[in-house]
């Protein structure tokens, strides 16, 4: 049963140079023609993923401020038909701060959303430019006092960690961000990822990623200047007034079952993974000939699900509970996790153990990935 639904909404104006997201641009979107594939695909979903209220919805893609209120009320109507809402249910839409989007931030709210994750990026011109982005500074701004104005609850994106970026200037632009008063920021360090307009430019000589070192000293700042201001970290990226955390990304994290409806949303549920079509036209054509956008449905075996969950659950603050991933997966402690390494890594001050709960010290964030590669059980993840 799942407690959470992603709607992936795929269309955006630009394509930004470090975006590996499932986005596309095309030059006009006919919404009348994907709001019935998109009730279809949810149906789908609860038929297999019912009986239990939902607790979040999350509108991602994309640019889903670009879908019109109405369109984003139908769904929601459906998905409270489908499922019903828990009492205080979290839901939240992903925004552009274009002054075209925050016009309709008040019919969103009316349509239900009481959440909103606007992507600033950043608060200089010239990083916007670089970044691709097609908002300024200014009319960012703008977008984020409109959306305080109308939702209960915002949050919003930066990027840091860009090239040639100093420890001086990002603790000015985070001390700033953190004066607009939100309850939760995700601030990223820039990744180049493959296949991406940034990786094609790297690889050219068009500009050099900030190095391994002085990135990490911007996120030393990161972390100090959020607790500082009452915004600790509760996971790599992601920073929170106690209470504001996302629920909807804790599903994630925590490992509880989600669905995910449109083009390219992954889902898990009921011991199985579940992918969609990644290109609009292939989801549509697949929603209309057999019922569902679904590319992939998968059974994950134990191993993989405790590998998975270990994966996202050392990601937080909080860590995962080693005897309850072990009950639930029915798996040794020793089948999860290297004992040799994680003695190592707890000596080096890299992880944590506490009353049988196992997590990532801020020392070790920094090198997370590294970290897990190190720290979970080979033969779990090969398995």
């Amino acid at each position: 049963m799942a407690r959470a639904l992603y709607i992936h909404w795929p269309f955006c104006l630009k394509k930004c140079p470090y975006c590996d997201f499932n986005s596309h641009v095309r030059d006009t979107v006919d919404h009348t023609a994907w709001e019935a594939p998109m009730l279809r695909d949810m149906e789908h979903e609860a038929k297999f993923a019912g009986g239990e209220a939902l607790e979040s919805i999350f509108f991602g893609g994309g640019t889903p401020s670009l879908m019109p209120p109405a369109l984003v009320g139908s769904l929601l109507d459906h998905a409270e038909k489908l499922w019903g809402f828990a009492p205080g249910i979290e839901i939240t839409l992903e925004a552009n701060p274009s002054s075209v989007e925050a016009a309709n931030f008040a019919d969103l709210t009316n349509a239900g959303v009481n959440r909103v994750s606007l992507g600033l990026q950043s608060l200089h011109d010239d990083a916007l430019k670089f970044l691709g982005r097609l908002h300024s500074v200014e009319e960012g701004l703008a977008a984020l006092d409109v959306a305080q104005r109308h939702f209960g609850r915002v949050s919003f994106d930066l990027i840091y960690a860009l090239p040639d970026q100093t420890e001086k200037a990002w603790a000015y632009d985070l001390e700033r961000a953190l004066s607009f008063g939100t309850d939760h920021l995700s601030l990223y360090q820039l990744t180049i990822e493959p296949n991406t307009r940034f990786a094609t430019d790297v690889r050219r000589g068009v500009f050099d990623p900030l190095d391994d070192d002085p990135a990490a000293d911007l996120f030393e700042v990161t972390r100090q200047l959020t607790e500082d201001a009452g915004m600790p970290a509760y996971e790599v990226s992601n920073h929170a007034k106690p209470g504001q955390e996302s629920r909807h990304n804790l599903t994630y994290w925590r490992y509880q079952d989600y669905c995910g409806i449109g083009p390219g949303a992954h889902g898990r549920r009921n011991n199985q993974a579940t992918l969609r079509h990644k290109k609009p036209e292939n989801w549509l054509v697949s929603v209309n000939e057999s019922g569902s956008g679904l590319r992939e449905e998968r059974a994950l075996t134990r191993s993989e699900q405790a590998s998975e969950a270990l994966l996202m659950g050392l990601r937080l603050a909080e860590g995962i509970s080693l005897p309850d991933i072990s009950t639930r997966f029915d798996l040794a402690f020793t089948d999860l996790v290297d004992e040799d390494r994680l003695r190592m890594l707890n000596d080096l001050g890299f992880v944590w153990q506490s009353n049988e709960r196992l997590g990532v010290t801020p020392r070790g964030m920094p090198v997370l990935d590294a970290l897990l590669g190190e720290l979970v059980n080979a033969e779990l993840v090969m398995a």
